[in-house]
């Protein structure tokens, strides 16, 4: 447990509340250290490092920069691993294991992956740490990849065009989660849960169904807690130094 005050403020990388918003928070509160946790658990360019360049572009307006901490990813985390692990178990209580088990993740443009973006290892990292948990075979699971876009060739093998062909070929029983996103959000309700199921039962498979994503299931907010805990080592018995700081500053004609 850390003594002295801890102050957490939300942001979003496109939304409300930005990130802007959530440092000038922090600032106003005189936050002297900050911890940046994108909640993206492999690390891209295109999520976790557009992140930080966010961050970069409101602090590079500072006069006084705090000592900052940014964690880059968590996809082998083994809370992370367990939290995922557990989800798929809970909900094999009530659905039965499927045929085959579908790993989806957020698709980037195969260029990145050739200019040296460790976002596709990190994908297939997490889901063998995960199958590898639950004692899978290999034909029992595989990494696919969701939501492209443009004229460009992007990660394969698609999740739309899997699961079509899943079920063309016979397949009749699939489960399909998305361990790239921390909560769910339309690409899970809507293009998984929803358009790929279609997809899916259209071309000859009978049962599908999507696990949810970990959001506030009590495993995830721990690995979470623990992630913050390690990345923020050796910032705790700092409250009563500052305090200290403090007193001597306003005892020569500091306001505050």
């Amino acid at each position: 447990q850390y003594p002295g005050p801890v102050k957490v403020e939300l942001a979003m990388r496109y939304g409300s509340p930005s990130i802007k918003s959530g440092l000038e928070k922090l600032q106003q509160a005189n936050a002297n250290r900050i911890l940046i946790f994108p909640l993206y658990p492999q690390y891209s360019a295109a999520t976790t490092a557009s992140t930080f360049d966010a961050v970069a572009d409101v602090l590079k307006t500072w006069r006084w920069i705090p000592e900052l901490r940014m964690i880059s990813h968590y996809h082998e985390h083994p809370g992370y691993i367990s939290a995922l692990a557990n989800s798929i178990e809970q909900h094999w209580q009530t659905n039965s294991k499927p045929d085959k088990l579908l790993f989806s993740f957020h698709g980037i443009p195969k260029h990145y992956f050739t200019a040296g973006d460790p976002y596709h290892c990190e994908c297939h990292k997490t889901a063998r740490l995960v199958a590898e948990k639950l004692s899978l075979n290999g034909d029992d699971w595989m990494v696919t990849f969701q939501s492209r876009f443009g004229p460009r060739e992007w990660l394969k093998p698609y999740t739309d065009k899997t699961l079509m062909q899943l079920g063309k070929e016979g397949t009749k029983h699939v489960q399909v989660l998305c361990p790239g996103f921390s909560a769910d959000c339309l690409e899970t309700l809507e293009e998984i849960n929803l358009q790929n199921r279609d997809f899916f039962t259209e071309a000859g498979g009978e049962q599908f169904s999507y696990i949810p994503a970990l959001n506030d299931n009590a495993d995830h907010i721990d690995a979470l807690t623990k992630i913050i805990m390690e990345h923020s080592q050796g910032w705790n018995g700092h409250q009563q130094d500052l305090d200290k700081r403090l007193e001597r500053a306003k005892n020569i004609g500091a306001k505050q």
